[in-house]
């Protein structure tokens, strides 16, 4: 079998506002506390490829049962299943003699792709926390992007074992299935980052055409 490598893409959809934190280091007097992270060049939100991958691999981590004990290290002692998704560069991890798993899914970083079909791409969120000794109020602003935006994602997956390939997207359709009923970014508890999966695809885009792709819909 050749190097097959597996297109997976489609849409993310923001259902409620999306906060992924990005730089505030500098905050002018009155200007938003915490600003989400955006693209250099055209000042556009985006999803970091990273925020995703991670919010995956502890979901799935989570339903397989697979968390560490309070005082261990996490993510290196992950199942062989979530392992050889998204991989560990530790030496004391449970996938192989020599401790290091490459990880078969690569993830893009995801773009807006309907900014002209929104009134505003961003959205100021309120925020109060208050002493309960004191009584002292603590206000501040989240920047959030607005439900409605949409993202464009791309993932892809590295064939190595085509016997693995239908557990491997089921794994995969469980995580994003969690997601959808977990959030991203922060703020989740109070409301944001819901989102789902639109128009999800997969094809086979280098390598052994005669491949099977399971269905991730």
């Amino acid at each position: 079998m050749s190097y097959t490598k597996i297109l997976i893409k489609g849409i993310i959809e923001i259902k409620t506002g999306l906060h992924i934190g990005g730089d505030d280091s500098f905050s002018a007097i009155g200007a938003i506390d915490s600003p989400v992270v955006r693209d250099p060049l055209t000042r556009d939100p985006i999803i970091p490829g990273s925020s995703l991958k991670g919010k995956m691999r502890s979901l799935l981590a989570r339903d397989k049962g697979s968390v560490p004990a309070p005082g261990t290290k996490g993510p290196e002692r992950d199942c062989a299943e979530i392992l050889r998704l998204f991989g560990s560069s530790s030496p004391t991890s449970n996938a192989a003699e020599t401790g290091i798993q490459m990880s078969r899914l690569q993830f893009s970083d995801c773009f807006l792709r309907n900014k002209r079909e929104l009134p505003t791409v961003f959205e100021t969120k309120f925020e109060n926390t208050i002493d309960r000794l004191t009584s002292v109020a603590n206000p501040r602003q989240i920047e959030r992007v607005i439900r409605g935006a949409e993202f464009d994602f791309e993932i892809v997956y590295n064939v190595e074992d085509v016997s693995e390939i239908e557990e491997d997207f089921a794994n995969i359709r469980t995580a994003m299935d969690l997601l959808e009923h977990d959030y991203l970014g922060g703020g989740g508890s109070r409301g944001s980052g819901r989102i789902a999966f639109k128009d999800i695809s997969a094809e086979v885009v280098v390598g052994d055409t005669g491949i099977s792709v399971p269905d991730l819909r």
